[in-house]
């Protein structure tokens, strides 16, 4: 089944808990993370966001208090959220939630050293280029 490996744990419950912010998920080996939707739409695994390969990624920027609009099941392997800022085409295996729940310190110190080294925030939006230049070498 796509999204699963065979030592993925089955989910037991999803429960989207809106005035926290946060995709509470329980799985089949005992584990229950509580995700932040802003973990969620930082990370994720949409090409929107990751790119279509490495070191194509796309710093998300202003997103502390993005919430979920909407929450569709994918098969059995997986749901597709969409986010209040209308970011829509990331699909989230029970695998892929696994790892975002259990690597969540983790991934939260990378993307603040990112944020600081790019000097944009949790709160705002990075300013984009409009002058038409998408590489930094013009």
């Amino acid at each position: 089944m796509a999204g699963l490996t065979k030592t993925t744990p089955s989910v037991e419950s999803i429960t989207a808990h809106q005035a926290s912010r946060c995709l509470e998920i329980a799985f089949s080996d005992g584990k229950t993370f509580r995700i932040p939707f802003e973990l969620m739409r930082v990370y994720s695994p949409s090409a929107e966001v990751q790119g279509h390969g490495p070191g194509q990624e796309v710093l998300q920027s202003g997103k502390r208090l993005v919430g979920l609009v909407g929450l569709e099941p994918v098969g059995n392997y997986a749901v597709q959220p969409e986010f209040s800022d209308g970011h829509n085409s990331g699909i989230f295996s029970w695998e892929y939630l696994y790892f975002l729940g259990s690597k969540e310190v983790d991934l939260w110190k990378q993307y603040e050293t990112k944020l600081a080294l790019a000097g944009a925030n949790r709160d705002e939006e990075m300013k984009v280029d409009t002058k038409g230049h998408g590489c930094a070498s013009h």
